[in-house]
């Protein structure tokens, strides 16, 4: 494709037809052209080219220069694209005013649609698109397996200067510039709900993933791009994170509380009778029964 070709191409993508496209690329940075001329320059059909220049005329595109014999010159490309943006800002403006119209009176209800799929390897690939978006930070959770499955956009992503908070339910299976953590607090424990396997993916605070699996095989994932929905998942990885690293820092008066892997928190979190200021002795209880 040649450079007035990829030229004409931007033009078509902000609205102009093809020949449109030709004709305003062709003039541009040229003297004054008659449509005969221009036809030979742009491989224009001639019955077509004066319907061309009368409609990029019209628009704003193109200035007609004498009659006789009529010429035509293209605008200055900075007046033509400022022209073009003010015109869209106040469609897109135009279309607010006339959309809101319609919303319905009672605005404390919307629906936010999100994709989802049932086959993890449909969600690893979105999970590697929503990687290979990022430009700034990206949270991931999930064991060593679906984590290991997001390695290569993972370091295309730190190459672009992407830092990353990464919580890995396994031996994490790859360096990357940023915070790596083991979820550790509950090793050696075994809980049925530790068949389950998750996946999480927060890029740039927007574009966000959930996964799970909670028997660790049937997978159900949503994905979209909400911020709303992107704070939800990422408090989640966030907060799981500083679990782990108060864990890790203060592992033996927790496990003394709470028993081997914490397993008294699960108990406490259950006993609603329980009684303020008094959970170490019933955590120990518990946990060494769990544990027996």
């Amino acid at each position: 494709m040649s450079t007035a070709d990829e030229t004409a191409a931007r033009l078509v993508e902000l609205g102009f037809s093809q020949y449109d496209a030709r004709a305003y690329v062709g003039l541009l940075g040229k003297k004054p052209l008659t449509g005969y001329a221009l036809s030979n320059v742009t491989g224009i059909p001639q019955p077509k080219v004066y319907e061309t220049l009368r409609r990029l005329t019209s628009r704003g595109a193109v200035v007609k220069v004498g009659e006789s014999p009529a010429r035509f010159a293209a605008v200055a490309a900075d007046q033509l694209l400022g022209h073009l943006e003010t015109d869209f800002r106040r469609r897109v403006s135009d279309a607010r005013y006339e959309l809101n119209r319609f919303v319905a009176e009672d605005r404390t209800e919307q629906i936010r649609p999100l994709r989802s799929t049932n086959d993890r390897a449909a969600a690893v690939a979105r999970a590697r698109a929503i990687l290979a978006d990022a430009e700034r930070h990206v949270y991931l959770s999930g064991r060593t397996e679906e984590l290991e499955a997001l390695g290569d956009d993972a370091a295309a992503a730190a190459e672009r200067g992407v830092t990353f908070d990464i919580l890995c339910f396994g031996t994490p299976p790859f360096e990357l510039p940023g915070r790596t953590l083991r979820h550790a607090s509950t090793e050696g424990v075994v809980y049925r709900h530790h068949q389950a396997r998750h996946l999480a993916v927060v890029a740039d605070g927007a574009a966000a993933l959930w996964a799970l699996a909670p028997g660790g095989k049937d997978w159900d994932c949503v994905w979209v791009t909400d911020p709303l929905f992107a704070a939800l998942v990422k408090g989640y990885v966030r907060h799981d994170m500083y679990v782990q690293q108060i864990y890790t820092d203060l592992s033996e008066p927790l496990n003394e509380l709470y028993g081997p892997g914490l397993a008294g928190l699960t108990g406490i979190s259950e006993d609603r009778s329980a009684t303020p200021g008094k959970p170490a002795a019933r955590a120990r209880k518990r946990a060494s029964g769990r544990t027996a």
